[in-house]
């Protein structure tokens, strides 16, 4: 049985009662922190990303933020914008910002589902996938510009495209 099938024969179809449904069936250390939002933290290669989805009735919209600390030196901060820049030029959905004020770098993501959409846990999923995949794709060329002084068209070497096929 796939995730959907399993999760429509259940009555609830809120956004976050879906989350919650695949942090569960991730086993992903998760926190229900209010009916509109979700708290989780999922383990990458690199890091443990934070992940928050929210869901606002009013805008009709599932929202997404998955975070990791970073603390780059003040000094290399443009250099860390202009690799943010480059990093979002390489993402189709979402992108990347830097919250100074936390020291946290954000990838955003907004689910718009106007008109009494529906979010599948399959677009959900692969939400929450395609967060973790830029991060862990990111996350080196970051570090690079941050700590080995890389200029950002040198550390995007580092974020491979998606690789296709078997070796």
């Amino acid at each position: 049985m796939t995730i959907t099938e399993d999760y429509l024969q259940t009555e609830e179809l809120h956004p976050i009662d879906i989350v919650e449904h695949l942090a569960e069936y991730n086993e992903w250390d998760f926190d229900r922190v209010a009916d509109d939002q979700i708290a989780m933290a999922v383990e990458g290669q690199w890091r443990t990303y934070s992940i928050t989805l929210a869901w606002s009735g009013y805008d009709e919209t599932l929202r997404m933020i998955c975070t990791f600390e970073m603390e780059p030196p003040q000094e290399r901060m443009a250099e860390i914008y202009e690799a943010l820049n480059l990093a979002n030029d390489k993402c189709w959905a979402g992108g990347f910002a830097y919250w100074e004020a936390q020291k946290l770098m954000t990838y955003r993501y907004g689910l718009v589902l106007s008109g009494g959409q529906l979010a599948t846990p399959e677009q959900i999923d692969r939400l929450i996938g395609a967060a973790v995949g830029a991060s862990e794709r990111f996350y080196p060329a970051f570090q690079l510009v941050a700590w080995a002084n890389q200029t950002p068209e040198e550390a995007m070497d580092v974020a491979m495209t998606e690789a296709y096929g078997t070796a």
